[in-house]
């Protein structure tokens, strides 16, 4: 037999054993331990211990919320805790078989149930109470105590759904000014009682269970297998996780930039879909309403009635909030105060040039000064085929600042998630002569360090970095390498985001053999390497520390790499030899006294204090009431705080020059588009200035700017022009 025969018979055979279920279930398990086991960075074995790792993850993927478990499934399932690295291996998923047939027996007895509870009237006025978080509840032990718990569930449900259309009624959602103008030419609508209110509440949630308990039903074993697979990847650590073929055509979408939507990153947060970050220069960006760690409850397209994403999976999700360019998409959103707000968004492209670096010159009327400030919402390199990159943006700002003779430099990397690795190197580069700026270990405990080896110095006067737990990654590189050089003082709150890992996407399909199949296998994203500063400490899980550190508005948020299971923890390598800065030297002890009086004394930190402390008593405050007058209480409580805490005052003693995005936006406009482009600028100027102006963190570092400088003069170091 000639090896071409040989070939096309192993290739057939091979194909008809990967696309029957338990030998594809097998051959994608075997290619998942194998990647996991070789490539990531902690170097697990997939092995009995991590099995029971696994398995409680698995039992909180499967039923987050602990609706449907009874303590008696779990103790049946547990029986599997050690046999799922066996079942990975084997193809052969009684796991999946046993909680499938579980779950499906528990949902169409809630179903059913749920159908006779609708028949009933609810008493609002009835003081009962329902535990939303479910780390503060146990699996129920009885099908009665679980009927009990979902018969609150349908009744809390229902009221927030009633009080939302009261309020809705009274208070519609803005539309955009051509609708306005059709609603004009219509009849006024009918204003509903509150009787056909509630009714219209009812009706409403009982669909929206009907299709909830109907979707999960309808999940077959290839969503099992999703979480049977990612509980074991989650446990190398959080940004380890298997993207099957749906998810890997959603993730290439997504990091191509072309999408069109609202411009945000959702991730599964138990029951939830939580907003993760908002991309810069995307809709939700621009229209502000959105925020890091909201949780979206239900989406419409338009004025249509809107769809439940509780316990949606994420990229079912994204197909909803998805939509062209002009259309109008409404989230219904949960807040981190309990409030609930409809936020209408008008889906667009990523606008690109409303991403790049930003830069202004900070007059302040008490302090004598020019301070340049660049702020940089990520590290954008390449995007849409052409050569721009933020480096570069920000030397450009650096050397016209020098033109304006600045005194000072503010370098602004709060909310930056991170980006291209060459940047951070780059950018940190600016500032120093040369020297170590990262050191990067990989998964066979290699180090490769990365240097800026240009002795070229662009900017060398007093520096700040302002960074916050929402700056991660590349921004956490550049802070640490200015704060061990001793060039920048670094401002913020108590920590930064604490990621230092970096994830690789390995195509499971690779092979002679593998990639003949098409798209069958999906991907793996598996976290390779880890960050360390130049003095050996890595900045992961910990982060980096600010020299001086303020009051931070989103302090009462439990986001960073270290609330994360499984996150990998900090340790150290040995340091790099490098030139510390001795060129501005200042008393670091004094900045903090300075600046912590001025804190003390200042409004615009009391009211953020206030706010955090408000908003982490909210976040615990769990067991809420389902009695119509405390609920209502409570949201006219929540609501009265939101508008309270909402924005700082316009700081009028501040002065903006403006400088718009780089000066090199105009050259990307099209002749015939610039009208609505200075249209447009002139808008987007507006919100930065008085954004700026708003903005009570990067008025103290100004003073601290204004004390460095007084320091630098009392010590006679001179600062080179």
């Amino acid at each position: 037999m000639n090896k071409k025969l040989i070939f096309v018979l192993l290739c057939c055979s091979l194909q008809a054993f990967a696309f029957t279920s338990s030998g594809r279930n097998k051959l994608l398990g075997s290619q998942i331990k194998n990647a996991l086991e070789t490539y990531h960075y902690a170097k697990l074995s997939i092995d009995d211990t991590l099995s029971q790792k696994a398995f409680d993850q698995f039992l909180t993927k499967v039923d987050f919320g602990k609706q449907f478990l009874l303590q008696k499934d779990v103790n049946e399932l547990s029986k599997f805790q050690f046999d799922m690295d066996d079942q990975m291996v084997s193809g052969d998923h009684k796991l999946l078989i046993k909680t499938m047939n579980i779950l499906a027996e528990r949902i169409k007895t809630i179903d059913q149930f749920k159908d006779q509870v609708f028949k009933e009237k609810f008493h609002f006025n009835k003081k009962e109470k329902l535990e939303l978080d479910p780390e503060k509840r146990k699996f129920n032990e009885t099908v009665k105590e679980l009927k009990e718990y979902w018969r609150k569930t349908f009744k809390h449900s229902t009221l927030v759904r009633y009080v939302e259309l009261q309020e809705e009624q009274n208070n519609p959602p803005e539309k955009k000014d051509k609708e306005n103008k059709k609603d004009k030419k219509k009849k006024k609508e009918k204003k509903l009682t509150d009787a056909e209110l509630l009714k219209k509440a009812r009706e409403a949630i009982n669909k929206k269970y009907t299709k909830y308990f109907s979707r999960i039903l309808s999940e077959d074993s290839e969503d099992h297998l999703e979480k049977f697979f990612n509980a074991i990847s989650n446990v190398f650590d959080p940004h380890t996780s298997y993207l099957p073929p749906k998810k890997k055509e959603d993730f290439d979408i997504d990091i191509s930039g072309s999408l069109e939507g609202i411009g945000a990153v959702l991730s599964e947060d138990g029951s939830y879909i939580k907003v993760v970050s908002i991309v810069p220069g995307g809709a939700a960006w621009r229209q502000k309403g959105l925020s890091v760690e909201d949780h979206i409850l239900m989406v419409a397209q338009g004025d249509k009635e809107p769809v439940s994403l509780v316990d949606m999976r994420v990229d079912d999700a994204v197909r909803y909030i998805r939509g062209k360019k002009g259309t109008e998409v409404r989230l219904t959103v949960k807040k981190a105060d309990g409030t609930r707000k409809i936020i209408p968004i008008i889906r667009d492209v990523v606008q690109i040039a409303a991403s790049y670096a930003k830069s202004s010159i900070i007059e302040h009327k008490k302090i004598k000064r020019k301070v340049g400030y660049i702020h940089v919402p990520k590290f954008y390199r390449d995007f849409d085929g052409n050569s721009r990159n933020c480096s570069d943006d920000v030397r450009n700002e650096l050397l016209s600042f020098k033109k304006h003779k600045v005194d000072a430099v503010i370098l602004d990397l709060r909310n930056n998630g991170g980006g291209a690795l060459e940047d951070a190197r780059k950018m940190a580069g600016l500032f120093i002569k040369k020297g170590p700026i990262v050191q990067i270990k990989n998964h066979r405990g290699l180090i490769e360090v990365l240097r800026d080896n240009d002795s070229n110095v662009v900017y060398d006067g007093p520096l700040i970095v302002m960074i916050n737990r929402f700056s991660a990654s590349a921004s956490e590189i550049v802070a640490a390498a200015l704060q061990d050089y001793g060039r920048a003082i670094i401002v913020g709150g108590k920590y930064s985001h604490g990621k230092g890992t970096v994830q690789a996407v390995l195509n499971l399909n690779q092979g002679p053999l593998l990639s003949m199949f098409g798209p069958v296998m999906g991907a793996l994203k598996v976290t390779i390497q880890k960050f360390y500063r130049v003095t050996g400490p890595s900045t992961q899980y910990k982060g980096v520390t600010p020299d001086i550190i303020i009051p931070d508005p989103m302090g009462y948020i439990k986001n960073r790499e270290q609330d994360l299971d499984y996150s990998l923890k900090w340790d150290k390598v040995p340091s790099q030899a490098f030139s510390p800065w001795n060129n501005f030297e200042v008393n670091k002890s004094l900045l903090q006294k300075n600046s912590k009086d001025r804190v003390s004394n200042h409004k615009g930190f009391a009211k953020i204090k206030e706010s955090v402390a408000y908003l982490l008593k909210r976040r615990d405050d769990t067991n809420i009431s389902i009695s119509i007058n405390e609920f209502k209480k409570r949201n006219e409580e929540s609501e009265k705080m939101s508008k309270k805490f909402k924005d700082g005052e316009v700081n009028k003693s501040m002065h903006i020059s403006h400088f718009e995005e780089s000066l090199q936006n105009m050259k990307e406009v099209k002749k015939e588009d610039k009208k609505q482009w200075d249209k447009d600028l002139a808008q987007r100027t507006k919100d930065w200035i008085e954004g700026l102006q708003k903005d009570t963190a990067l008025e103290e570092a100004v003073y601290i700017i204004d004390d460095m400088i007084k320091m630098a003069k009392d010590s006679k170091v001179t600062m080179r022009e």
